[in-house]
């Protein structure tokens, strides 16, 4: 498979904001050492270490999913993809100094999320299971939700278990992720919820057509046939790719503003003033 302006786009976003949050974790390290709420030392940063994490939230995922489906990862049969993440990282570790995280840089950039969340969430994960040559698998629905859930999150689930990103030694922990209220993340949920859209408006198995035609019957849009069936004409995918990636980017677009809406909102916390005791 090519290598499409897509992929470099998304390589690029990747390992930039990888290298934004553990700068950002550096930084409330070292506010926790100084307010003596940490003992940990700060481990010296290693590139091996840090494309490791790279190609943990690339691969990880499909790593865990693939065996079950009986298939190769992809990062088995070449190594372009693979290459290019590393060769990024390298480059973006190169650079001198990266912007902060802040909602003025990560607002515009959630439509290239959204589009390349679609990507994956619409055209690499649901192949993998209906084209399965297992007729059980192909055609169920629980195994195509676990899949996009697993592969999408299975990642950053292991990077965040394991500390990847934080500036001391690996340590096991548990992730956000199984932390209380942890499931309401956009970014594990809205895996499999889109997947499901995409396989309903597609009709990628027996399951989501019913379910498309089940729903247009709700609102009266379903069609009846001259010998007296229902049906209903699938979406073409790339329409259905596109009407994912908009609701991408309008979820990612409310996450980013609530994460840095409040973090604005909340006050600066002043430093206690020295009292000067007089007599």
């Amino acid at each position: 498979m090519p290598i499409t302006l897509l992929d470099i786009a998304a390589c690029f976003r990747l390992c930039l904001v990888l290298r934004q949050v553990r700068e950002q974790l550096r930084a409330k390290h070292d506010e926790r050492v100084q307010a003596a709420a940490e003992i940990r030392k700060v481990e010296e940063r290693s590139f091996v270490r840090e494309a490791l994490a790279t190609l943990l939230v690339i691969y990880g995922g499909e790593a865990i999913t693939a065996p079950y489906l009986q298939q190769t990862p992809s990062f088995m049969l070449s190594g372009a993809i693979p290459i290019l993440y590393v060769v990024t990282q390298g480059w973006v570790e190169f650079m001198q100094n990266v912007p902060e995280l802040s909602m003025s840089s990560e607002l515009p950039l959630a439509l290239l999320d959204g589009l390349t969340r679609a990507y994956l969430l619409c055209n690499l994960i649901p192949p993998a299971v209906v084209s399965h040559s297992s007729p059980t698998i192909a055609n169920s629905p629980w195994t195509l939700l676990l899949t996009s859930l697993v592969t999408a999150n299975g990642g950053f689930l292991l990077i965040n278990m394991f500390n990847f990103l934080q500036p001391y030694p690996l340590t096991l922990s548990t992730p956000p992720e199984v932390l209380p209220y942890g499931w309401t993340t956009t970014d594990i949920w809205v895996a499999p919820i889109i997947t499901a859209l995409y396989a309903t408006l597609t009709h990628a198995q027996p399951y989501w057509t019913g379910l498309h035609y089940s729903a247009l019957g709700w609102i009266g849009g379903a069609s009846v046939g001259e010998d007296g069936v229902g049906s209903v004409e699938p979406v073409d995918p790339e329409i259905a790719r596109a009407v994912c990636a908009v609701i991408l980017a309008g979820l990612f677009s409310v996450r980013t503003y609530k994460i840095f809406a409040v973090a604005e909102k909340k006050p600066a916390v002043k430093a206690p003033s020295e009292k000067v005791k007089t007599q």
